[in-house]
């Protein structure tokens, strides 16, 4: 278990000082894949970073397993940090070495003797999916490719903890869908806990089991991702959910719907059959949606009808599909 006690981090140039991480606490299973979302500036990157005492907080305890990282000697915590790893957006692959000498590197500091090395490099791109890209250059790879050698590297020290810092941000959709099925399956089958930070909600939806919000320095929600995919209370969670589009701002003032779609509904065309069997229309303001093994996944935002009682007939009829719905506001313009 990682508890973070009021952990805060200031970082000071001369007279001027700033804030990064402000009095965050948090408890993070074992086995567990915990999310740590915000915007740009948010904060969450440094507090990554204090997690495995890659920066070491300005006040507060981060206890890993009973064991405050902080009162540990320097020899003490370099043999705790082996236990979690980290990813990044950038790869960070040595150019010049193949695949499998990236994986063997950290193997090769720890001192284990090359042939044991090499053998569990092997088994580790195996897992990953590359052991047919053992002797490729990172330059002869994709970008997915590469985090996925990045990934094997970081299992080569058998962590109990991977840290994931942004690890998507610079693949496409269908890539970083990929590579968190792949974390995914790691967590299930090593027991590795995994804690991902991300500024893409999307990302958060698809692998991890609670979430934490940060804002200016500080974690201003947290919970399980469904509660507040579903009900978010911050106005940075509901930022990051129904992010601002220009399109729904120049709308005029009628009612909404925000549809949430969290695996609970089988993925079919709603609105078409809603507009049938209402014998109503709506207007789509917003839809992001997907399919995952035939369930629905992702959100809608609909422009109501004015009358009141065609609004009763859809919002019965999404309640008898077990489609999650709340009423927002569009602000429209008469």
């Amino acid at each position: 278990m990682i508890e973070l006690r009021n952990i805060s981090k200031t970082y000071t140039d001369g007279e001027t000082s700033v804030e990064a991480v402000r009095d965050v606490n948090l408890t993070i299973g074992d086995g567990e894949i915990f999310g740590i979302i915000g915007l740009s500036g948010a904060g969450k990157s440094t507090l990554v970073r204090c997690i495995n005492y890659l920066e070491r907080p300005t006040s507060g305890e981060v206890v890993v397993d009973g064991v405050a990282l902080g009162s540990l000697s320097r020899r003490q915590l370099l043999v705790k940090r082996r236990e979690m790893s980290m990813i990044f957006q950038g790869f960070n692959l040595l150019e010049q070495r193949t695949a499998l000498r990236n994986v063997c590197y950290p193997l090769e500091i720890a001192g284990v003797n090359r042939a044991a090395a090499k053998e569990k490099a092997l088994e580790l791109l195996s897992l990953v999916g590359l052991s047919d890209k053992a002797g490729a250059y990172p330059a002869q790879l994709s970008g997915g490719q590469q985090q996925r050698v990045a990934i094997a590297r970081a299992l080569a020290s058998d962590p109990r903890v991977l840290l994931c810092d942004e690890a998507t941000s610079a693949l496409d959709p269908n890539t970083t869908r990929s590579i968190l099925e792949l974390l995914q399956s790691i967590n299930r089958t090593l027991g590795v806990t995994i804690i991902v930070i991300t500024h893409e909600m999307r990302v958060i939806e698809q692998i991890c089991s609670r979430v934490a919000v940060m804002d200016s320095s500080q974690v201003v929600e947290t919970g399980p991702v469904r509660d507040v995919f579903l009900s978010p209370k911050s106005s940075t969670a509901k930022d990051l959910i129904l992010p601002k589009s220009g399109t729904v701002e120049s709308m005029n003032g009628r009612r909404g719907l925000r549809l949430i779609f969290d695996g609970q509904s089988a993925f079919e065309p709603i609105i078409s059959n809603l507009t049938l069997e209402c014998n109503t229309p709506v207007n789509i303001l917003i839809a992001n949606t997907k399919s995952i093994e035939g369930r629905a996944y992702g959100q809608m935002i609909l422009q109501l009808p004015g009358d009141s009682a065609s609004v009763a007939m859809i919002t019965d009829y999404l309640d008898k599909r077990h489609v999650h719905w709340e009423e927002v506001d569009i602000n429209a313009e008469q």
